[in-house]
């Protein structure tokens, strides 16, 4: 298996938003249904509030393939506020969605890069995709001057946190959230730490 004919790239290419947006949704539906389901209305409105700056991509074939999220000063790669989201799915029904989208907000400390996750074509997994996405993003951290990145993994997928361990990430913290086992997913979330090489 080889990385030869994939291309990583800053920034979503222009047109390629509703593309990230399928690969994100993909990824992490079981974590987002519930804010921004159901599936069409939630690729809907990641594309619409997708900041492409904040997005390393791997590009094989002039597809892509696989997407890095990440937050730096403030942004993430999937914007959109409270209004955006009562504009999509309504006054009330907007406002609970909001209160889900707070519960996995993660606001990166001073000096640190947070990761909003990899999402890489499954017709293109194992042929390491996430590892090419994941030192392009050390470089970014890096180029920014960051001295960690942070990222969190769900319990329920050992797959992703096993990549990162392979990728020198450490787990520094457990959070057991059985209650939102039934609403967002999982029930638990590990912190993982990784230091930037200057």
């Amino acid at each position: 298996m080889t990385t030869e004919s994939v291309d990583v790239r800053r920034a979503a290419p222009r047109g390629a938003e509703e593309r990230v947006a399928e690969l994100y949704w993909e990824a992490f539906s079981g974590k987002l249904g519930a804010a921004l389901g159901p599936a069409e209305a939630g690729r809907r409105f990641i594309a619409g509030h997708l900041h492409r700056d904040r997005a390393v991509v791997a590009v094989s074939g002039g597809r892509v393939v696989g997407v890095a999220g990440y937050q730096l000063a403030g942004r993430g790669l999937v914007g959109g506020d409270t209004a955006a989201v009562r504009a999509q799915y309504g006054q009330v029904r907007g406002l609970y969605r909001v209160f889900l989208l707070a519960l996995l907000e993660r606001t990166p400390a001073r000096g640190e890069l947070v990761m909003d996750g990899i999402a890489v074509d499954p017709a293109e997994r194992g042929r390491g995709v996430g590892g090419l996405l994941l030192r392009e993003i050390d470089a970014v951290a890096a180029e920014q001057g960051c001295r960690r990145i942070r990222l969190d993994v769900v319990a329920e997928n050992p797959r992703a946190r096993a990549l990162y361990e392979r990728h020198g990430f450490r787990a520094v913290r457990l959070q057991r959230t059985p209650w939102l086992r039934d609403v967002l997913g999982f029930g638990a979330v590990t912190t993982m730490h990784k230091e930037v090489e200057r």
